[in-house]
């Protein structure tokens, strides 16, 4: 089989994607919809750029300041800057590159990995082919359809996407529904399937750093853009500093915003916070491993990584009511789903499962059995392999 991925090409998410086709003898390529760097953790892929050398995704990892850091990030820029000039120059000539590259290589399957960027721009550039086209597979990513599918502007391109693809992958329940509304023919479903993969079940359970309960560590996620909403969690965590004795607030993928509000957060409130400057993901998860609690925010998201891996690493998910939190905890039991933009229900869940011991430890128990049972890396695997299968079937 001859695969052509097209995908954020520097995002963890297609990496993870990407690795689960390791080994099975299919002929794999990726094609860019959108960043010249490539992330680190891409390997064993055909490379389609945009016309220029793909930037190392692993400078991106060097500490802040370096020389490396400092090339990286220029690099970047540059690149960027370059892709604004030819998009305005010469409008359309990334669905043409797509398209002479599916033109050349005749992939089996043609597969988009979100729809906002990926999408779009397979969709023009299969509608610019003459003849036989490719079987064509899409990937809605967190926020596609429940954020975007909103807006008028893009519930036009949406349903385009969705009524001309042939089939169609998501990892929550939630997303059939909206895709349905948006035009997509039922027929055309593949299932359920996380779009970052599963867990290394045996690798993460040996992360766990003692019961939950005994934890003294607050792991809050710091994104705060268009769809984060850390800053709410740590106005929250000011509002019961008082019940936080003793215990650690750590900050991961914080901006400077957020690296301001939580210095000033410790200087207001007393409270012990910590900034976690970039790491690898095996890093990251230690970090899981030793919290009790771990809390994650935003306007719009669809099955997010913070969850699952709290939940396998047995600390204690705070997680806003706009993902798909309800299909994989049961709020109050195993977690708590709060809105994104209330400090005062953030602040409540959260001393909530500081004074609940039992509370902790039962949802640590109950998370690890789903993820035992819904996110094993081997099984997830098997899906996404059988869900291809049958895209080749239909080309046969």
């Amino acid at each position: 089989m001859r695969i052509l991925v097209v995908g954020m090409s520097n995002s963890i998410h297609t990496a993870r994607w990407l690795a689960q086709l390791e080994g099975t003898g299919w002929e794999v390529h990726l094609f860019p919809s959108l960043e010249l760097s490539l992330h680190a953790a891409i390997r064993n892929v055909h490379f389609h750029d945009l016309g220029f050398s793909l930037i190392a995704g692993r400078d991106a990892l060097a500490p802040e300041g370096s020389v490396t850091w400092t090339r990286f990030k220029s690099a970047q820029m540059a690149s960027q800057f370059l892709f604004k000039i030819l998009d305005r120059r010469r409008p359309g000539w990334r669905e043409r590159r797509l398209a002479r590259t599916i033109r050349s290589l005749q992939p089996d399957v043609v597969h988009s990995l979100e729809i906002q960027h990926a999408g779009y721009l397979t969709h023009d550039a299969l509608l610019s082919l003459d003849g036989a086209k490719p079987r064509w597979m899409v990937s809605n990513w967190g926020s596609d359809l429940y954020l975007f599918g909103r807006f008028p502007e893009h519930q036009g391109r949406i349903s385009q996407v969705l009524r001309a693809c042939d089939y169609y992958l998501c990892e929550c329940r939630r997303d059939i529904g909206l895709a349905m509304s948006l035009g997509l023919d039922r027929g055309k479903g593949l299932g359920l399937v996380p779009s970052a993969g599963g867990l290394d079940i045996t690798a993460v359970r040996s992360m766990h750093a003692g019961v939950t309960s005994q934890r003294r560590l607050i792991l809050v996620k710091g994104y705060q853009n268009w769809a984060g909403r850390s800053l709410v969690a740590l106005a929250a965590l000011g509002m019961c500093a008082d019940a936080l004795e003793g215990y650690r607030v750590a900050v991961y993928l914080a901006s400077k915003e957020v690296e301001l509000a939580a210095r000033l957060l410790a200087a207001n409130s007393g409270l012990e916070v910590e900034i976690i400057p970039r790491c690898s993901h095996a890093q990251m998860l230690q970090w899981c491993g030793r919290a009790r609690i771990c809390i994650g925010l935003s306007i719009s998201d669809g099955l997010p990584n913070s969850l699952t891996e709290a939940m396998a690493l047995g600390a204690f998910p705070i997680q806003s009511c706009t993902a798909c939190a309800d299909e994989w905890i049961v709020d109050g039991v195993s977690g708590f789903i709060v809105p994104p933009e209330d400090p005062h229900r953030v602040a409540e869940a959260i001393q909530k499962a500081i004074a609940d011991d039992e509370l902790v430890d039962n949802a640590a128990r109950e998370n690890w059995k789903t993820v035992e049972a819904r996110l094993s890396s081997v099984d997830v695997r098997d899906q996404v392999l059988t869900a291809y299968r049958r895209v080749m079937e239909s080309v046969k």
